[in-house]
């Protein structure tokens, strides 16, 4: 008996070795559960072709936004665990719409294997021209001596940058209506129309407006300066200490995907994000490559879920 076991445990795991060795044999599927533009997106297609290149294989970028990423998450915790559809995602909106969203499709620990963390982008606090600010002093003066009148733009409900502006907003005593939109894309497009004011949004996807005047940029989230942008101040150095946030972007397979393969995928995104071209575009635009193992990504995925929860229940934040 021990020894058939032991034969099937070997030819089990000898399958798996060759099924990674096979590995890729047809199109990989890269979803993004936001809409185009996004500091997501940006990264998706920057990464694809690269992929495309050294793999042989047709890698797609997907779209499927909805329910602040929960639509674009689920649908790849719920496909088959074989490394052809994988998830790259903001890893807060993974961590904090548990706290948020009262019936979740999914677990964001249990049902995704981590593949690796891609980047961390801070979020800039930008203001349409018109708001008359140009440091977080006068902004908040402004916010104090108008409450409720400054709208507030964010990728979603409950997202990383919404709740970057809630928390801006506990500590510095103000107050601004949240006006949720698909993604950090159309959040940004909105406010440089003026049809919202302010915003924290991850810095890939909202510097190009400030650095072309379309937006004023007030200060960025990271712990110190980015070197791209030397002008703006940190939040923490602008009377805020210890406030940090933004964008960290990971990539995600369904549950269940061979360790080899997970293995494999790790390996190619760290072989692109080194490469110099990539480096230096995400450089440009303030954005740090930080890729790593997958456990790591993991681990920091449950430390985010423990950190946002205090705040969503401080603030709360509920979404249907």
């Amino acid at each position: 008996m021990f020894k058939r076991l032991a034969v099937a445990f070997t030819l089990t795991l000898a399958a798996g070795t060759a099924f990674a060795q096979a590995y890729p044999a047809k199109p990989i599927r890269i979803v993004v559960p936001f809409a185009p533009g996004g500091t997501s997106d940006i990264l998706a297609r920057a990464i694809g072709p690269k992929m495309t290149e050294s793999w042989g294989q047709p890698v797609v970028v997907e779209n499927r936004a909805g329910a602040n990423g929960n639509v674009g998450a689920d649908f790849v915790a719920k496909s088959a665990p074989d490394g052809y559809t994988m998830l790259l995602s903001d890893v807060g909106a993974l961590a904090i719409n548990p706290s948020v969203y009262l019936n979740m499709p999914y677990d964001p620990v249990k049902d995704f294997a981590p593949v690796i963390m891609v980047s961390y982008s801070p979020h800039v606090l930008a203001v349409h021209p018109s708001v008359p600010a140009t440091n977080i002093k006068e902004l908040v003066a402004y916010a104090k001596a108008n409450p409720g009148k400054l709208n507030f733009a964010n990728s979603g409900t409950g997202g990383a940058p919404h709740l970057a502006g809630v928390e801006f907003a506990q500590r510095t005593g103000i107050q601004w209506a949240y006006i949720p939109y698909k993604g950090g894309s159309q959040a940004v497009t909105d406010v440089v129309a003026g049809q919202s004011n302010v915003l924290f949004n991850g810095m890939l996807a909202t510097y190009p407006s400030v650095k072309g005047g379309r937006l004023r940029g007030i200060a960025v989230s990271s712990a110190e300066r980015v070197p791209s942008a030397p002008e703006l101040p940190t939040v923490a150095e602008s009377g805020l200490p210890g406030f940090v946030t933004g964008s960290y972007q990971g990539v995600l397979a369904a549950a269940g995907t061979p360790r080899e393969i997970v293995a494999k995928l790790n390996a190619e995104f760290t072989r692109i994000l080194n490469l110099q071209d990539v480096r230096e575009m995400l450089a440009k635009q303030g954005t740090e490559v930080r890729a790593g193992t997958p456990e790591a990504l993991g681990t920091f995925i449950s430390s985010e879920k423990a950190r946002w929860a205090k705040v969503v229940k401080e603030a709360g934040i509920k979404a249907d």
